[in-house]
């Protein structure tokens, strides 16, 4: 089932997600639902905050190797080198910001059948990862930009709502 995605700047994207104490069929769901409205919505990642669920799991899929990762309670568990990425967000439309991460990770998560994994990710996978763990800590790449450039954000997508409602013909 495709879920709406929640635009910044609502609160629940701010807040910290609760870890998940049993994989079981409803956080299978979860976790398709939240697989679904990413390839629909044409994105790498999605969060479960980002769809209202304030759990920790997330979707990933870069293309190729390793194709689409479920990771239920994801943590990664070490860092290397360092990496500038362009970064876009679903939940944060028509903005894009170029951040530093790590070039590696090793992460380790449950997948969808409780199974502990651990992963090495690189480049554009660990940008997705770390991005979408950022979800999980309540943290949005609009909180690497100034308070002044967020707050002309918001104007910016505020007056875009109006316009789109007002064109609309009935």
């Amino acid at each position: 089932m495709i879920r709406k995605i929640v635009s910044y700047p609502s609160p629940v994207l701010s807040r910290a997600s609760k870890p998940i104490e049993t994989v079981d069929d409803s956080i299978r769901a979860l976790l398709s639902d939240m697989a679904e409205t990413m390839y629909v919505a044409d994105g790498v990642g999605l969060a479960a905050p980002q769809i209202d669920a304030g759990l920790r799991a997330i979707v990933v899929d870069v293309g190729g190797e390793p194709g689409l990762l479920k990771m239920v309670n994801p943590e990664i568990v070490s860092r290397e080198g360092e990496i500038e990425w362009e970064e876009g967000c679903l939940s944060v439309p028509e903005f894009r910001i170029v951040i530093k991460r790590s070039r590696r990770v090793h992460v380790r998560y449950l997948d969808e059948n409780s199974a502990v994994r651990e992963l090495d990710a690189e480049d554009l996978l660990a940008v997705a990862i770390q991005h979408e763990i950022d979800h999980l800590d309540g943290k949005l790449i609009v909180d690497n930009v100034s308070r002044l450039k967020r707050e002309l954000y918001v104007k910016k997508r505020k007056k875009a709502e109006e316009h789109a409602r007002e064109s609309i013909v009935l």
